[in-house]
């Protein structure tokens, strides 16, 4: 049985390492086929990494975080490319009451007076009075996270990665769709999102877990990706404009930034990125199914937290026959049998 997946971003990469690996045993094949020169070129390239799913319980439903909390397994242990450091939330000591919101809306926290946290942030020492502490979240490198997953899936004898625009040499048993926001051309009420992000080089900052500052107008988190680079990002602006950073959210994101370290606003910015999320409506992922095609989409804001749950779903779909109501809900997502 051949199952050729549609796009290399971190859902591709994901769906078709776990079905290849689930797939060998039954003489399953995998071709894995990307329009673009390598894996991980799309939107996947600019994501913030955190594996938060208690944090963002605080914007997304509960459902996220369920599903999300395969993820620190998958890519703490699995791939081995995250650090389980955990992830602080501050906010402004001028709004105490943002802190208190975020705790009210999420769980699997520690309360941090400031002598906590600068033992936990040194460089924090003195900035915030209080944080919220999610000790069991994680944080990974999406680039490097991509490349690893291509490496284990080019490992396995029953798959392949196919680059370009080339005709596929031989019809599919299953086609997997992962294809984020370009699948619009189907998925009638997929939308875009667009998301910002900055890469700065700040040697004299050190912090070794995301920072998530709260603000009523201009929240921010920043993620730690070694060597003196920090990624910072928060943007969601309701359009599809893909490429585009505007000024406005260069200044706004390093006045965030600043907010937390002041070391931030003299910082290099080593690089700036801005793609579209796709989503759904109810801002929820789903895996739709029609004929022998399954689309996996409608990831939003959460792709790297929820790309590992939704592949292995995918996995067993195809190749066991087995169906998943908390993604396929009819209620809320397009039925399986659309």
């Amino acid at each position: 049985m051949l199952i050729r997946i549609i796009g290399a971003g971190v859902v591709g990469l994901a769906a078709a390492y776990e079905i290849a690996r689930l797939g060998a045993a039954s003489g399953a094949r995998v071709e894995l086929v990307e329009r673009l020169a390598a894996p991980g070129l799309g939107c996947s390239r600019y994501a913030g990494g955190m594996i938060a799913p208690w944090c963002e319980l605080e914007s997304a439903e509960p459902i996220v975080a369920t599903l999300g909390e395969e993820a620190l397994d998958f890519w703490t242990r699995e791939i081995g490319v995250a650090q389980r450091r955990g992830s602080l939330v501050v906010a402004p000591p001028r709004e105490p009451g943002e802190l208190s919101d975020f705790s009210r809306r999420t769980r699997n926290f520690d309360r941090l007076d400031g002598e906590a946290l600068a033992q936990l942030e040194p460089d924090l020492a003195g900035r915030f009075p209080a944080a919220l502490y999610f000790a069991q979240e994680a944080h990974l490198d999406p680039r490097a996270a991509m490349a690893r997953l291509a490496e284990l899936l080019a490992a396995q004898e029953n798959a392949q990665i196919v680059f370009g625009d080339a005709a596929p040499a031989a019809a599919a048993d299953w086609t997997v769709d992962c294809r984020g926001y370009v699948a619009r051309d189907t998925l009638a009420t997929l939308r875009g999102v667009k998301g910002e992000m900055l890469l700065l080089r700040a040697e004299d900052v050190n912090i070794s877990r995301p920072v998530r500052m709260l603000h009523p107008r201009r929240p921010v988190y920043v993620v730690p990706r070694g060597n003196g680079l920090y990624m910072i990002g928060a943007t969601m602006i309701e359009n599809e404009e893909r490429a585009r950073v505007t000024a406005r959210s260069v200044v706004e994101l390093v006045n965030s930034a600043f907010a937390i370290h002041p070391a931030f606003a003299e910082a290099e910015i080593v690089e700036t990125g801005s793609d579209v999320r796709p989503a759904f409506p109810d801002n929820l992922p789903r895996l739709s199914l029609r004929g022998r095609t399954l689309y996996i989409n409608g990831l939003y804001r959460h792709g790297f937290l929820l790309a590992p749950a939704l592949a292995h779903r995918a996995a067993r779909l195809i190749l066991r026959g087995e169906t998943f109501p908390e993604v396929m809900d009819a209620d809320q997502r397009e039925r399986a049998d659309a």
